[in-house]
């Protein structure tokens, strides 16, 4: 199943190194062409990203106002999501997917030969003996054997370019940097020359772009500064892993890591401005549509007014009662002897008598 998933990754990989002739280009195009394809989700986690963040400052103020009884809050935001139409989960989920993308990279990037060139182990172990006919060691790199073996081919290329069919000689140098190489690992025989130099700053450039995308990223979600205070402490710990990653994992990841942070940049500028004017946009419309129903009432209520101020003139006007006519009260039209109200519209005097 993982071979699977990586096939994709590698073809599209492998397609862009032949375009280009540079592993480190290739690796860079590769990570825009993914952004490209994972763009669409990405839109809908950013507009339900810049959702919430508009209305932080409503749940802050609920927050307030339940902090003794959570429930009662819970069931608030609850409320409010409903009302406003916001999935909280959305724009996380969306969020998580460029993750799914590094395993299967560092699979291909790690083992070359049966991933990248996608090679079979027999394959493979035809070039391995091809290779130690000419002094190729296996031994001595078990950790990165394939790399080190595809770095043996490309040194050798001539000799054998025909060892396996499907065999591709690939240059991990780029702006003359070893992509091979791990950074953690120059330490030990540390020289004040660029290769090495570079490979240290690999991982520092990945964890501070990452550090500034996840800045760009919550001023465009539109987060207040209270929210950003408190995620101050979470902000600093993807940078951190950026770092310890870039340095214990080969510099191709590296170049990957910052060229994902870099068009993560871009695409969180630009979407960030365009889902805030469009949300902006929406809010008064709905602003104008609320208003102009309320005008709508208020004509309405001034049109029954006026329809009936023209009535009024035409109703037959009550006669008042002629001076010194006095007019009898209920309460003694309807006496029967010490029974008020007795009488009513069937009375008969007679009623209880006897005939004859």
């Amino acid at each position: 199943m993982g071979n699977l998933i990586t096939l994709p990754f590698a073809a599209l990989l492998r397609w862009m190194y032949s375009i280009t002739g540079s592993y480190g280009v290739a690796i860079i195009l590769f990570s825009l062409i993914l952004k490209l394809i994972l763009l669409p989700f990405q839109m809908k986690s950013k507009r339900s990203m810049i959702r919430m963040g508009k209305l932080s400052e409503k749940q802050q103020e609920l927050q307030k106002q339940y902090a003794k009884n959570q429930q009662k809050y819970q069931e608030e935001v609850a409320k409010l999501y409903q009302e406003e139409g916001v999935n909280p989960m959305s724009g996380c989920l969306w969020s998580i997917l460029p993750m799914f993308v590094i395993l299967p990279l560092y699979q291909i990037i790690y083992r070359p030969i049966t991933h990248f060139m996608g090679l079979s182990e027999s394959a493979m172990e035809t070039v391995r003996t091809a290779a130690a006919a000419l002094g190729y060691n296996a031994g001595a790199n078990n950790a990165y054997e394939q790399i080190a073996l595809t770095e043996f081919v490309s040194s050798h290329w001539e000799n054998l370019k025909s060892a396996a069919p499907g065999l591709i000689n690939v240059d991990f140098n780029f702006l003359g940097i070893d992509l091979s190489s791990t950074p953690g690992n120059v330490f030990s025989g540390f020289r004040w020359e660029w290769a090495m130099i570079g490979l240290v700053l690999i991982p520092v450039l990945a964890a501070a772009t990452q550090y500034l995308t996840t800045v760009i990223t919550m001023k465009s979600n539109g987060q207040s500064q209270s929210q950003q205070g408190s995620m101050r402490i979470v902000n600093l710990m993807m940078p951190l892993f950026s770092l310890w990653w870039c340095f214990s994992m080969p510099a191709a990841m590296g170049i990957y890591w910052i060229a994902n942070s870099l068009f993560i940049m871009i695409q969180e500028s630009l979407l960030g401005k365009f889902y805030t004017q469009k949300l902006k946009d929406e809010e008064e419309e709905r602003a104008a549509k609320r208003e102009a129903a309320r005008q709508l009432r208020m004509e309405e209520a001034r049109k029954r007014a006026a329809e009936q101020r023209e009535l009024e003139p035409k109703r037959p006007k009550k006669q008042p009662p002629k001076s010194g006519e006095k007019k009898a009260s209920t309460t003694e039209a309807g006496r029967v002897g010490d029974r008020p109200y007795a009488r009513g519209r069937s009375y008969q005097e007679d009623r209880y008598e006897e005939k004859e």
